[in-house]
């Protein structure tokens, strides 16, 4: 039963921290110019979570040779 609750517990808190994160960077999409700028765009969007994993594994690639040859 606490395994089946952390798991109900866990997918609650992914959503609603997505959803958070989500309406705090791109705020109200009532505007034109926010659903089409693509730096302002939720998450959900597989493009946007495909550029923002770029930019997170060039950033630790780059971390870790700085590590490495210093």
């Amino acid at each position: 039963m606490r395994v089946f609750l952390g798991v109900i517990l866990g997918i609650f808190l992914t959503i609603a921290s997505a959803y958070v994160v989500d309406s705090v960077t791109t705020g109200p999409a009532s505007t034109a110019a926010a659903q089409t700028d693509v730096t302002r765009r939720p998450m959900v969007n597989s493009d946007v979570v495909g550029r923002n994993w770029h930019v997170f594994t060039e950033r630790v690639r780059y971390g870790w040779n700085r590590l490495s040859t210093g």
